[in-house]
């Protein structure tokens, strides 16, 4: 997974983020290989050379990397005591992915609307325009800006259903990650 920022990250960041297969909608496994990374590692040593000029968003980027490894309890533990967007964001992501509905969208009424909704939504447009031509992905395309709470009912309705559209929206959640990691990054290195 490449990341769009302009400065690029630690090696340790890096060989992190390189994941090859996309999250699943659902709790997934946690990947245990990586509890011994993070657990020792402090984000200091996670950005390596580059200073960290915002702590809390540094954590959030941790938070991230646990989502990403399907360790939903840990990313929750950090998201839950952050109140940010982003904060809220990581949150309600990670009760998305727990199938925890509602509560998802209890969180994204929290992060109202958030800075990368823009580009998600473009990249949106990418994907779904490429993507099997379902019914229930007509609205993705009709849309005129990202609707969060849209894709947690998609997200709902494609869990574990093995389709393309499960395709699909592992496929924009991964984006998200993406957009939210690289959004967390730059502010807890002084860019954003």
């Amino acid at each position: 997974m490449k990341s769009p920022t302009a400065q690029p990250y630690s090696t340790l960041f890096t060989n992190l983020i390189q994941k090859k297969d996309l999250m699943p909608l659902s709790t997934g496994t946690p990947d245990e290989t990586i509890v011994n990374v993070l657990k020792k590692t402090i984000y200091e040593q996670v950005f390596g050379f580059i200073k960290v000029s915002d702590k809390t968003a540094a954590r959030l980027c941790l938070a991230g990397l646990w989502l990403l490894y399907d360790h939903l309890d840990e990313c929750h533990k950090i998201a839950q005591s952050i109140e940010t967007k982003e904060g809220s964001y990581w949150h309600a992501i990670m009760h998305r992915r727990e199938e925890d509905f509602s509560n998802s969208k209890y969180w994204f009424r929290q992060v109202g609307d958030h800075p990368i909704f823009s580009v998600l939504f473009e990249k949106l447009k990418k994907l779904s325009a490429s993507s099997v031509q379902e019914q229930s992905t007509t609205f993705l395309r009709e849309q005129k800006r990202w609707d969060p709470f849209a894709f947690v009912d998609l997200c709902e309705s494609a869990v574990n259903t093995h389709t393309p559209l499960e395709n699909l929206c592992r496929q924009i959640q991964q984006v998200e990650w993406q957009l939210l990691f690289d959004y967390c990054y730059n502010k807890a290195v002084g860019r954003q």
